[in-house]
């Protein structure tokens, strides 16, 4: 179960207008900061994104499952279940047999899939499947809720780094 201060953070990301992938953010985050204490790990970074998206669903996060081609069959299934759960229309079955087994073979699983160039990585090849339109619609969506202060913060950044490619 995620902590309340995730919760809290999530809800007030909605408050602000946020979309619901930006409010699943807060849970990735979380868990990626638990895989990098070494509570547990993760076979890769796909799946600690995944971990982090179910557990927003299941705490209430308006973030529907899948399309059919998108994932296989018994990911959609798992994704609509957390998501009727986060939603109140179904009931979670607790499973504490099910739970500590999980929790057992996470714990086995490496720690280096939440390192800064595994997310890299995986950030930089989840944005080359999408087509230019759609990352700078994404760009343009971001800049209209970020607020004049961190736009100004994003727009320094952005200069040093154009400024550390050109020497």
């Amino acid at each position: 179960m995620p902590r309340q201060e995730i919760i809290r953070k999530a809800k007030q990301d909605k408050r602000a207008g946020k979309s619901a992938s930006t409010q699943a953010g807060e849970f990735v985050k979380d868990e990626i900061d638990r895989i990098r204490k070494g509570k547990h790990g993760a076979r890769s970074t796909k799946q600690a994104i995944a971990i982090g998206l179910s557990e927003a669903r299941r705490a209430g996060v308006d973030l529907p499952p899948p399309r059919k081609g998108r994932t296989k069959k018994a990911t959609r299934r798992s994704a609509k279940y957390a998501y009727e759960v986060g939603q109140g229309k179904r009931t979670a079955k607790r499973r504490p047999k099910v739970s500590r087994a999980v929790e057992g073979v996470l714990k086995k699983e490496p720690r280096s899939t939440a390192s800064r160039s595994a997310l890299s990585k995986q950030g930089k090849r989840a944005a080359s499947q999408r087509s230019a339109a759609s990352r700078s619609a994404a760009a343009r969506k971001a800049s209209h809720t970020k607020g004049a202060k961190v736009r100004s913060t994003a727009a320094k950044k952005a200069a040093r780094t154009r400024a550390r490619r050109r020497s």
